[in-house]
């Protein structure tokens, strides 16, 4: 089901002024090194996903989860405030197909699927958020894991 993004942002902001929307006039795009079935691949989801008992994400969060690359999609659970979950909760693989890549590395699709993946909930705050807060501690831990490469699933 599509989602109305600008009405929902202004009905979530209805008390401040006026939500500015981001323009990105540049992709920071790098180029593979390397074939995809030879990467280290993470994935991440701005679906607010949580594994096992993870605290609840809340308004103007910007922190994020770690999510074992064995869960189980009985130990998964979706709390967010910007889209209908009944889709993700029924089958949190199309908002997080982490079932989809763990068969990816088993083909050999993917070199490796990195763990942890990384869960969030993304499009209930700032754009600067996600610049100053979240996006640097996730890269720092995608640095640190040598990951090659990542998949995001925007919700």
């Amino acid at each position: 089901m599509p989602i109305d993004y600008i009405p929902r942002t202004r009905e979530l902001y209805s008390d401040y002024a006026h939500y500015r929307w981001v323009v990105n006039e540049t992709v920071p795009w790098t180029a593979l090194k390397k074939p995809i079935a030879r990467c280290k691949l993470a994935l991440m989801t701005s679906g607010g996903i949580l594994y096992r008992d993870q605290p609840r994400f809340h308004r103007e969060d910007a922190s994020y989860r770690r999510i074992p690359k064995d869960a189980r999609n009985s130990e998964l659970a979706v709390w967010h405030f910007g889209y209908p979950t009944a889709d993700a909760e029924a089958d949190p693989n199309c908002v997080f197909p982490l079932e989809r890549l763990r068969e990816f590395e088993a083909d050999r699709v993917i070199g490796e699927l990195s763990d942890p993946a990384f869960s969030f909930m993304g499009g209930v705050y700032s754009a600067r958020k996600v610049r100053d807060e979240l996006a640097p501690k996730i890269v720092a831990e995608l640095r640190a894991a040598n990951v090659e490469a990542f998949y995001l699933v925007p919700a």
